[in-house]
């Protein structure tokens, strides 16, 4: 069972992205706001990420939202920090990701090129945000799960304070 700061997460990535963020965005600001950190500059960081990466059929920006929120858990600020954290953290997300959906691109994901107007229409055709709704969540919650985990004791505490359900 999950803990309530894991739901919590994805509960706050898939109501972003209902209300019209991205998916990058979404799962950025979800796992930044568990942690505390508030920046106007994250949306507008994870943007270019969304869609497959400015729609050229990449990684999933989700996934890349995700990556960006375990940085900014386990990431340095100093070059004689350590980046392992971040690597092992960012490589565990990654696999459990492609296990769950069998891929981390966008165009395989979705099965269509959103970067084409014919994979832009079978994107609304089929209703494909559905999909992006789920990958939105999942990548959410499998972060905040790592970064739940592999927190260093300061970020824990922000962790547990921020655990509690919202109104």
């Amino acid at each position: 069972m999950e803990s309530q700061f894991v739901l919590n997460v994805r509960r706050s990535a898939e109501d972003s992205f209902a209300s019209g963020l991205y998916c990058a965005e979404s799962v950025v600001l979800a796992l930044a706001d568990a942690m505390g950190i508030e920046s106007e500059l994250l949306p507008k960081a994870a943007t270019a990420f969304c869609s497959g990466m400015g729609r050229m059929c990449g990684t999933c920006g989700a996934l890349s939202g995700a990556i960006m929120g375990v940085g900014l858990a386990l990431g340095r600020s100093e070059a004689s920090e350590s980046v392992q954290p971040s690597y092992v953290g960012t490589q565990r997300l990654i696999r459990e990701f492609e296990q769950e959906f069998g891929s981390r691109d966008c165009h395989v994901l979705l099965g269509c090129d959103l970067n084409t107007p014919e994979g832009q229409a079978m994107f609304k055709e089929k209703k494909l945000s559905a999909h992006c709704s789920k990958f939105t969540g999942k990548a959410a919650e499998i972060a905040a799960r790592i970064v739940e985990e592999m927190a260093n004791p300061a970020v824990q505490g922000t962790l547990r304070d921020k655990a509690a359900p919202r109104p």
